[in-house]
């Protein structure tokens, strides 16, 4: 008798799972996808697609995004996140604000949204960049410090889906050397860092690490900066912001 409900267990458990797969493919995608988009992207029936698409609609979890049968996520995932966001911002802000103090520049919190690297705060340096970022701004994983950094903590399969919804959502930077990519993100993995040498923005260099929060949820922290200044200080540079990293992972990351 107990085979029955070890089952069903079973059975909903892996209900979860392909609802929070769907959830995930739906990151980032601000005009939404149609099931058989999404059915291609987690490797499931259009059919079962339909049932878990339905129900999370119904939970307000997803919502329609045109009129031909698009969905996105929904206002009530949205709200979850946006707490989610704001508990990971109130936590790191005194460490985004001792990094800061260190080495005199900006520093940039950043967590995983689908193919992008989502900012969402900021501690502005005592010297201005050229190139200024704003809160809610999504930049790409695939040319970014941060971007790169996020990468590292996925297993391969992960990360190459994720580089190929960054070149979805970013269509304006391409990937011009993959060989090169993979190779820095192995770099990032063994050493702890990603780098961005004028990849994403002509005149800017930054260095930037991720971790996960005890939730599993992954955050990046990236200190851009002048590419000449950049270049002359990075050993110096990766020798201060190792310290910063180590402090917070022993704190809240992984």
């Amino acid at each position: 008798m107990t085979d029955v409900p070890m089952a069903a267990d079973r059975g909903g458990i892996q209900v979860i799972a392909r609802a929070a797969a769907i959830l995930r493919a739906l990151e980032g995608v601000q005009d939404g996808l149609s099931l058989a988009e999404i059915a291609k992207d987690v490797s499931l029936p259009r059919s079962t697609v339909y049932r878990i698409v339905t129900a999370l609609a119904e939970e307000g979890l997803l919502m329609a995004a045109t009129p031909n049968g698009k969905v996105r996520l929904g206002p009530a995932i949205l709200q979850l996140a946006a707490a989610a966001d704001y508990d990971i911002k109130r936590i790191l802000r005194p460490f985004l604000v001792d990094i800061n103090r260190d080495i005199e520049d900006t520093v940039d919190l950043a967590i995983l949204r689908g193919g992008s690297a989502v900012f969402i705060d900021q501690v502005p340096g005592k010297r201005r960049l050229t190139v200024v970022t704003v809160i809610g701004e999504r930049f790409p994983l695939h040319c970014t410090a941060n971007g790169k950094a996020l990468l590292a903590l996925m297993t391969p399969e992960e990360a190459r889906r994720s580089i190929e919804r960054s070149l979805r959502e970013h269509p304006d930077r391409p990937l011009t050397d993959e060989p090169r990519l993979w190779r820095e993100i192995e770099e990032a993995r063994a050493g702890g860092f990603g780098f961005d040498r004028e990849e994403n923005s002509p005149g800017i260099g930054a260095i930037g690490f991720a971790l996960r929060d005890g939730t599993g949820n992954s955050f990046a922290i990236s200190v851009p900066m002048p590419i000449q200044r950049f270049k002359r200080t990075e050993k110096t540079l990766v020798a201060k912001v190792a310290q910063h990293r180590e402090r917070i992972a022993a704190r809240i990351g992984t």
